[in-house]
């Protein structure tokens, strides 16, 4: 029997209520975006992951606010995963280099992001705009 692994991203924002994305560097989803994320390691606590690979892809350090969304990852057939999306605030810079599994970062309107490597993402974001609508 097969178990899916975990995923695990987070959502920064910024004054103007953008998130922060990163545009991957190479494999089968280069050049497309998402909001920066990676896999739990064994024995890992799921918010220590979460804040780890946010440092690996952006650089950035964060604390986080809380689970914000989670979901069943489908879109690899051969990897799939559950995600847990959670909210963060950046807390400072870790003053070392990036794992290079993104090339990019940029700020976006959660209704209008650029291209993105995950179908789950698009969800979040639409939760965002969604809910930003409203304010």
């Amino acid at each position: 029997m097969r178990y899916p692994g975990v995923g695990v991203a987070v959502i920064v924002r910024d004054g103007a209520g953008r998130v922060l994305l990163g545009r991957r560097a190479a494999g089968r989803r280069a050049g497309l975006w998402c909001i920066p994320c990676g896999r739990l390691e064994w024995g890992e606590d799921v918010r220590e992951a979460a804040i780890r690979e946010f440092r690996e892809e952006t650089g950035l350090i964060v604390v986080l606010d809380g689970v914000y969304e989670v979901h069943s990852n489908f879109h690899d057939a051969d990897r799939l995963t559950v995600g847990i999306w959670f909210s963060g605030r950046v807390v400072g810079e870790a003053g070392q280099e990036v794992d290079g599994e993104l090339c990019e970062v940029g700020w976006f309107d959660p209704a209008q992001p650029p291209e993105l490597a995950f179908p789950t993402d698009g969800l979040v974001l639409r939760r965002l705009a969604m809910e930003g609508q409203g304010q």
